[in-house]
């Protein structure tokens, strides 16, 4: 996102470069006798420009170069091939050619605006506070300058100097809006909360027949506990526009405050039922004062009605059934939030969320049949979607059908983007992971060591790929390195701290084994069966003999029941898994 950022606001400072919709203007002071290298100079910049304008930006990309080739001291060369840097993802030249921009022309307001901007977004605010003091010193017709300068003051924490800026802007352009609630969140940032709320009054005044600016004083008032206050600012909107779909939350919301939960129910029940009203003005309102009861974490208990009451009056609108279901997702009703997604899939069966939404709800409950079906439903609407593909995989693997999760995660591999590099390494780690089940252990270690190539921080495929390793006995030195790394990465994760424990205990370092076992088993893992019969193991090797038959007791208690783990109780002795 943030090179998004760079790339608008160089393109917009480009408004402002030496060739304007195809005119072109000297590149040189005029009278100035051109060399050959001048005009080699000219050709192959005009090239770039030409091949800019035709959608060959690697074309133009090799003209600049070749320009600066020629002559490394041109400013509009260096200004152009920033741009393209951009792309490239590389800020280090993108700073470094507009810093030569700047200083082989030091007048240009165009490259001076271009460095400020990209220094600022990427967070140099010393070097872009700087920049922007200059330009406003320089180019005081420019005043719309002082709120970046605002901003950059702001991120350094300082608050003053950021509110001063944007005074200055205030009395160039007049007050507004944004500069009035930017200003207003300044002054909170310094506990300055009356010259904060003479912010919002002075839209009041400035704006009277505007009733959102008086909601908006109401709201502060209750906000800091004056709801007498609120309550008289919130009867000034209403004389403006009684039907302010802001206005009858904000009255929601002052009931609410007040202990008066029925009349608030009734205050947003009485607009849902308003004629005069449309579908997303009603649906506004209640989303507001949905937000606002989940936020205040009270008065939850009338909102079944509301959405019952806007339902019998738009029964098509699935919008509304799937803020219905999420809400009643927060709520802990899950059956319900289930029934109102399946009303979207059947209804809008192009509704991605729908569809993942009741994938979510039934992997959480361990249903795999139902995610199945849900993904096979879904994928005759989103054929070329990879999730679906992944999720039906998945339930196949539970369901230890791996011959045709296999074909699945193959196909849904197909639909992947390249450069979704993250996917693309989760379905061929679950790809090792089936190979090592079907007992094609070269095929699992060449599928891990593809996905990692795609994700080398992917802790769930470094964490099997070890435990596999252990399993096997081999490349442990490297299974040690890659159950580290998951620790590392997830320090407070028991299944990674007991692979890590196994892979010690593989190679007959019994002390650090009991150290990591008894981590996993801090940090959650008392109830893992396999992590107690690890544990178990460890202690039997550290010469505990009794305290092993203890927890070997309790890994089978807790449900891990083997006929090894029963001949370990029954003998007291540790013997190896085998496959």
């Amino acid at each position: 996102m943030r090179y998004k950022i760079w790339i608008l606001l160089i393109f917009l400072a480009l408004q402002g470069s030496p060739i304007v919709h195809g005119a072109v203007v000297e590149l040189r002071a005029p009278g100035t006798e051109k060399t050959v290298d001048d005009r080699k100079f000219d050709y192959f910049f005009l090239e770039a420009l030409r091949q800019k304008n035709s959608g060959n930006f690697t074309g133009a990309f090799l003209s600049l170069q070749h320009c600066l080739s020629i002559d490394s001291t041109s400013a509009v060369a260096h200004y152009e091939i920033s741009n393209y840097y951009l792309y490239l993802k590389r800020a280090d030249l993108v700073l470094d050619h507009l810093e030569k921009a700047v200083r082989y022309s030091n007048d240009n307001f165009d490259y001076k605006i271009a460095l400020a901007n990209v220094s600022r977004e990427l967070g140099m605010n010393e070097e872009a506070a700087k920049a922007y003091e200059d330009l406003i010193r320089n180019h005081p017709d420019k005043p719309e300058l002082n709120y970046y300068l605002s901003d950059i003051y702001a991120k350094k924490g300082e608050i003053e100097k950021a509110i001063q800026a944007l005074d200055v802007l205030e009395e160039n352009i007049g007050m507004n809006e944004a500069l009035s609630i930017q200003k207003y969140r300044l002054y909170l940032a310094i506990e300055k909360q009356a010259e904060a709320n003479n912010e919002i009054q002075k839209l009041v005044a400035k704006f009277p027949m505007e009733s959102k600016y008086s909601i908006m004083m109401g709201d502060l008032y209750l906000e800091q506990n004056e709801p007498e206050k609120a309550y008289e600012y919130y009867q000034k909107a209403y004389q403006i526009d009684p039907g302010n779909p802001y206005y009858i939350v904000s009255m929601a919301n002052y009931y609410e405050y007040i202990g008066d939960k029925e009349a608030a129910r009734q205050q947003v029940n009485s607009a849902l039922q308003n004629a005069k009203l449309d579908f997303e003005t009603k649906l506004g309102i209640l989303v507001r004062y949905v937000a606002s009861l989940q936020r205040d974490k009270k008065g939850m208990e009338g909102l079944d009605a509301l959405f019952k009451t806007l339902q019998e009056q738009h029964p098509q609108e699935m919008d509304l059934n799937m803020l219905y279901g999420n809400y009643l997702m927060t709520q802990g009703r899950v059956e319900d939030a289930k029934f109102q997604y399946q009303v979207v899939t059947e209804m809008a069966p192009s509704d991605e969320d729908a569809w993942k939404q009741l994938l979510a709800i039934n992997l959480k409950e361990n249903n795999m049949d139902e995610c199945i079906r849900i993904c096979q439903a879904a994928q005759m609407h989103f054929p070329d979607m990879p999730d679906f593909y992944f999720y039906e995989g998945v339930s196949y693997y539970q369901k230890k059908e791996y011959a045709r999760a296999l074909s699945i995660f193959q196909k849904g591999l197909t639909f992947v983007p390249e450069e979704d590099t993250d996917l693309l390494s989760d379905f061929y780690g679950q790809i090792g992971d089936l190979y090592f089940q079907m007992k094609e252990k070269d095929k699992a270690y060449a599928s891990y060591d593809t996905a990692l190539k795609y994700n080398a921080k992917n802790a769930g495929i470094l964490n099997n790929y070890a435990y596999f390793l252990s399993l096997d006995k081999k490349d442990l030195d490297r299974a040690e390195r890659m159950s580290a790394q998951c620790v590392l990465l997830q320090p407070d994760n028991s299944t990674f701290l007991d692979t890590y424990a196994w892979v010690f205990f593989v190679k007959g370092d019994y002390s650090m084994a009991r150290f990591y076992l008894e981590g996993a088993i801090s940090k959650g893992g008392a109830k893992s069966p396999e992590i107690i019969d690890h544990y178990g193991d460890a202690l039997y090797m550290s010469g505990e003999k009794e305290k092993a038959v203890e927890q070997w007791k309790k890994a089978l208690e807790l449900g891990k029941d083997t006929e090894i783990l029963r001949k370990k109780i029954a003998d007291g002795v540790y013997y190896e898994e085998t496959e």
